[in-house]
């Protein structure tokens, strides 16, 4: 298939996708690192279509699964989680989780969320400036969130944000995505063995007593879990907090709305900028296992699929004046959570930690910006997360 574009690619705005992707018909192919050709659906109605379809599998050991890289394959390989699981498989670990993700457990959370942010800010303006915001501040908040709710010592912290970033790495070697994935489910084995014997009120204890302990998981398939959830629960929202304060610097007059506003307006300003940024920027993978339609095209069975949440996310038919950051738009249908049965479980705790960060960072520090021009600061092109790898701010 010559001619076939390259994905992804490159970024000529930092906070929108590429313009190429704009320009290719709604369901195409696109050529991958090892040479495959899956189809890529940008339209929003068709990312949706694609993401609610039980004859589409997430399943990522099926042949003609399109994985994001060589190291994202291996990874995977070793260690798979529920969602690239199908069916009773992936509904069964789902469940184990539910009931700790629920909105109303997510809202109790908001007082602690406040005091983590509260404290933090206050180290702000207590130590010196300029200051990288993506240490000091973004990476903390989610971090200190999801320890204490998985049951992980905050301590530990730069053992399982170093491994992060290699797994999370587009140019990491399969050997060192093996490696990284290796560590972190010893480290988390470890602590599901300790807590049969010491449970705590935490997730990784509920797991290691109903699940462990009675034989129905083994510690490494608890661990498993444990990375699913610690890595996408402080990896995501921390770039979601830097990128996010990048954007509003760069659109002041939508800062001063954020700045002042109450809160029906962070709410709105949460899921705008969530539709905007879309820091899953390589797309929701899946392949067809049997034969489907979608936006015109026939997708064969065994052939793989990108759905391009963040293309999709400025679909014109769905939002006026798609690439406008627009923070009193209405946009919660968006699909940065994804859609349909695998939609993104900690949503919720994303979107509470969200708006008390916004709600209270920007009104503290009125004078917050950025120390270097926006130009100098370093994009992650190279990670299957997007955000932005230091923000040096002042105020």
């Amino acid at each position: 298939m010559d001619g076939v574009p390259a994905f992804p690619m490159t970024r000529r705005c930092p906070f929108d996708p590429p313009a190429e992707l704009g320009e290719l018909p709604p369901v195409s192919r696109v050529r991958l690192w090892n040479g495959s050709t899956p189809w890529l659906v940008t339209r929003y109605d068709d990312v949706r279509a694609v993401l609610r379809d039980s004859r589409v599998s997430a399943d990522s050991d099926r042949a003609g699964y399109p994985h994001q890289s060589a190291a994202s394959a291996a990874r995977r390989q070793r260690a798979k989680s529920f969602i690239t699981m199908d069916g009773a498989e992936h509904a069964a670990q789902r469940r184990l989780l539910t009931g700790d993700f629920l909105v109303k457990k997510m809202e109790a959370l908001r007082p602690a969320i406040q005091r983590i942010v509260d404290d933090l800010v206050d180290g702000l303006l207590a130590g010196p400036k300029p200051v990288d915001l993506v240490t000091a501040f973004a990476l903390p908040v989610p971090s200190l969130v999801i320890c204490e709710l998985l049951g992980v010592p905050y301590e530990d912290r730069e053992l399982f944000q170093d491994i992060t970033k290699v797994m999370v790495s587009r140019t990491a070697t399969p050997a060192e995505a093996v490696q990284a994935t290796e560590e972190l489910l010893a480290y988390l084995g470890g602590l599901v063995e300790r807590k049969v014997a010491d449970p705590g009120d935490d997730v990784l204890s509920k797991l290691a007593v109903s699940q462990y302990a009675t034989g129905r998981m083994s510690a490494e398939e608890v661990a498993s879990m444990g990375q699913l959830l610690l890595v996408a629960g402080h990896e995501t929202t921390a770039n979601m907090i830097a990128l996010g304060t990048v954007a509003l610097l760069e659109h002041p007059d939508q800062l001063e709305l954020v700045r002042t506003g109450d809160a029906d307006l962070l709410r709105r300003a949460v899921e705008e900028l969530l539709r905007y940024l879309n820091i899953t920027h390589t797309g929701r993978r899946r392949v067809a296992v049997e034969d489907i339609e979608i936006g015109g095209e026939l997708i064969r069975a065994g052939e793989g699929l990108i759905a391009a949440g963040d293309v999709a996310n400025r679909d014109g038919a769905v939002f006026a004046e798609p690439d406008r950051l627009d923070v009193t738009r209405e946009a919660r249908h968006h699909v940065a959570f994804g859609y349909g049965v695998h939609q993104c479980l900690g949503q919720t705790l994303a979107r509470v930690e969200l708006q008390v960060v916004y709600g209270t960072l920007y009104r503290r520090l009125p004078r917050l910006r950025l120390a270097v021009p926006v130009e100098e600061l370093a994009f992650k092109d190279d990670m299957l997360v997007y955000g932005v790898h230091c923000l040096p701010v002042t105020w």
